[in-house]
């Protein structure tokens, strides 16, 4: 190490290698489960200087952690506690290439924070979808490297189908030029899907070129109460059939998830009644204010009718659909300031939902009366974040150290009898590495180390997270 990081540093110059000080921002995950101590932070600002410093790494053996807006809730973005680890910061990486009008495309640089790449698109008077609650830290790097789904994956898709072309630097500090503005590339092998949700474990992703929507002509948001779960995947099936494509957003909220917010957010005003379960729902449509209001208020009142929903509101201005939105959005953070829990972000089938729910519940009031569910999650693509917490009284850090492991295990085997998957939208990261191993198909997990071999033979790419 004597001489990594003098050669790192003249490489990057004293702003762009971090080894005093204060470097906790860096060091300890959103979520504080995973503090560690790194060798140093290295802050590049472009491509070039990625590529150098995966050569010093590769050349000095030193190991590294590829990290974003650090807003990741599974710890794959932290460095261990070893001293031995090279924190590689993105976030610097912030320039905006280019904007395509004409190809509907946008390629910006891995640091860009995810709202900053919103606003761009919205400039030039286009959309660009992916949108979930950490959008104003976050970066766009961190979101294609977990491969982000967010509040808006039932229209447009998660990072994945939103991503055109990477840029990435190799474990051994090659440069792949894959930036591309093309829909058809029928090339070889996919390698663009091989580094989108691999968290940092095959390449560093450098910059990339992103699909681009029209802006919707009118957007409606409502809430809708609920009697049960089932009501709610029916509701969903209503609104499919009666919206089609401009249904963009479908998220659920369980009577204990909105209970949570009134109790720790109290300024934050909820619309309707406490009910079993609230569902707020999204309308983009390209025809225009009056066909949208149509379209939703007879979407209501079918729904209505057929017993599916007892209340419902539809935002009558902007600032009341931000307001409904920052409820939901508003969830997670109740839920940090109420303490530690156990957090799980499942995806099932649809129809699978009601049946796990139910199970669930069950099993979990009989394992510990007064535990508290809080439930909410994207209802339209099967992404549940079933969070569990401890019964009032009993300490929330104690409750984990005890009884993680015996929940995790229970909520993971309901997910794989009903053909779900333990991580739909975070990522694996460090939290669920033993449990992929666990869960996952073992021809699945070859290939997977076999690709991780391949690329990085030396394990220095964010080694122990993922695999």
């Amino acid at each position: 190490m004597t001489s990594f990081l003098p050669a790192l540093r003249d490489r990057l110059g004293e702003a762009g290698l971090l080894t005093g000080g204060d470097l906790s921002a860096y060091e300890r995950d959103w979520r504080k489960r995973y503090p560690g101590r790194a060798l140093a932070v290295a802050r590049p600002v472009s491509t070039d200087e990625v590529a150098a410093i995966m050569r010093l790494c590769h050349e000095h053996r030193v190991p590294i952690v590829p990290q974003g807006g650090n807003t990741g809730l599974v710890g794959g973005s932290t460095p261990d506690d070893s001293g031995r680890q090279l924190v590689l910061s993105l976030t610097r990486m912030k320039r905006l290439r280019e904007i395509d009008a004409a190809n509907a495309s946008l390629t910006a640089e891995a640091g860009c924070v995810l709202a900053d790449v919103q606003a761009a698109a919205a400039a030039a008077g286009l959309l660009f979808p992916l949108s979930l609650a950490a959008e104003g830290s976050c970066t766009l790097g961190g979101n294609l490297a977990t491969n982000a789904g967010g509040t808006q994956v039932l229209r447009y898709g998660n990072a994945r189908e939103l991503c055109l072309g990477l840029e990435v630097v190799t474990a051994q500090g090659d440069v792949w030029h894959g930036l591309s503005g093309l829909r058809k590339d029928n090339t070889g092998y996919d390698l663009r899907d091989l580094f989108i949700g691999s968290e940092g474990t095959l390449g560093i992703i450098t910059a990339a070129t992103m699909k681009l929507h029209p802006q919707p002509r009118e957007r409606l948001t409502a809430l809708a109460a609920c009697p049960s779960i089932d009501e709610a995947v029916a509701l969903l099936g209503l609104a499919r059939s009666r919206a089609g494509d401009a249904l963009t957003g479908f998220e659920v909220m369980s009577r204990a998830a909105l209970a949570l917010v009134a109790r720790e957010l109290p300024q934050l005003r909820q619309p309707l009644p406490a009910s079993p379960w609230t569902v707020l729902l999204e309308l983009s449509d390209a025809e225009g204010a009056a066909h949208a209001q149509a379209v939703f208020e007879g979407l209501l009142e079918a729904a209505a009718e057929r017993g599916l929903v007892q209340d419902a509101v539809i935002a009558q201005n902007l600032q009341q659909a931000q307001d409904f939105w920052h409820l939901r959005e508003s969830i997670p953070l109740a839920q940090a300031q109420a303490g530690l829990n156990i957090k799980h972000d499942i995806s099932l089938p649809v129809s699978s939902i009601p049946p796990f729910v139910a199970q669930m519940d069950a099993v979990l009031s009989a394992y510990m009366p007064g535990i508290e569910v809080i439930n909410f999650g994207h209802l339209g693509d099967g992404n549940l974040h079933y969070n569990v917490q401890a019964p009032a009284g009993v300490a929330h850090a104690d409750f984990l150290a005890t009884h993680e492991a015996a929940i995790n295990e229970q909520v993971y085997d309901a997910v794989q009898r009903l053909g779900g998957s333990i991580s739909a939208e975070h990522g694996i990261g460090r939290l669920k590495r033993d449990e992929l191993v666990r869960r996952k198909d073992p021809v699945g997990l070859t290939l997977m180390r076999s690709i991780k071999r391949a690329l990085d033979p030396l394990d220095l790419l964010n080694p122990g997270r993922l695999l």
